[in-house]
């Protein structure tokens, strides 16, 4: 008499929870890669702490307002992030192409918005302690003095600054990819002018109305600014625009990044699949 083995099917997940399970997935990699790697911390805040540093003495020897310390402490911690999503989102379908990994990404039983998503959140939780060392830091070794006017309002323009920032990144993943090598240039290219037209370093309505205004399709921009009124006394006096008003721009922002992101990365799975082949310039 042969006895009987009973298999037990495997579950596989699959709508909303394969998406969670790969958000997790794809996110756990970068905060752990973060603990291993203890000498990245150390080098990812004590050179942007250097250059905030320039900036602070630059101020207090011209005699500006004690607040512009402030603003470049905030604005020395808000490139973290910026610096996060242009190398580790922008840039990543192009790596992983290069890499040869994209294919794997195309043909797996998910989407590539999920990845990403798990790439963004994990690089963001990597981020918020880089970002949170230089502001404790830069507060320490400048004195730098806070007046917290409506801490809900401050979280509420943080939390919708990064979506509408890691949107963003996710949306231009697929713009580089389409442009294949050129991709480097202009991650390159959107450095510099970024740093400028986000007020990093310098209120933002110092830009001039119009400028300040184009500048605002960058998330950056207002969310300095929102963070900046919220954060110092003389915040409300050198603001562009009402905090509620900046609310409500990175809310729309957020939601049209985020959809424009859907669609580009089912337009580029699309491509993929149905050519066979990754999606590249033609010449």
């Amino acid at each position: 008499m042969s006895a009987v083995t009973v298999t037990t099917p495997i579950r596989k997940n699959s709508g909303w929870r394969l998406f969670l399970q790969t958000v997790i997935g794809r996110a756990y990699p970068r905060v752990i890669g973060q603990q291993r790697e203890k000498s990245w911390l150390i080098f990812e805040v004590l050179l942007p702490l250097i250059n905030v540093a320039a900036y602070v003495y630059v101020y207090r020897a011209i005699g500006a307002p004690e607040d512009y310390v402030g603003f470049v402490v905030i604005g020395g911690a808000m490139i973290a992030f910026w610096m996060n999503v242009l190398w580790s989102m922008s840039s990543q379908l192009y790596w992983e192409k290069e890499q040869g990994n994209l294919a794997l990404y195309i043909i797996a039983p998910t989407s590539l918005m999920a990845i990403l998503l798990g790439m963004a959140i994990g690089g963001m939780i990597a981020t918020l302690l880089r970002a949170g060392a230089i502001i404790a830091l830069g507060t320490l070794l400048f004195n730098v003095h806070y007046v917290i006017i409506n801490p809900w309002q401050l979280l509420a323009v943080f939390a919708l600054t990064m979506i509408a920032l890691y949107g963003l990144g996710m949306m231009t993943a697929s713009v580089f990819l389409l442009f294949s090598r050129e991709a480097w240039h202009y991650v390159n290219l959107a450095m510099e002018p970024v740093y400028l037209l986000s007020g990093f370093y310098f209120p933002l309505k110092n830009l001039g109305f119009w400028v300040a205004l184009g500048a605002s399709v960058i998330p950056l921009s207002l969310g300095l600014d929102a963070m900046r009124q919220l954060a110092f006394r003389s915040g409300p006096s050198l603001g562009f625009l009402s905090v509620p008003l900046e609310i409500a721009i990175l809310a729309v922002l957020s939601v049209i990044f985020l959809i424009a992101a859907r669609w580009l990365l089912a337009t580029l799975e699309r491509l993929a699949r149905e050519e066979a082949r990754l999606t590249e310039n033609r010449r």
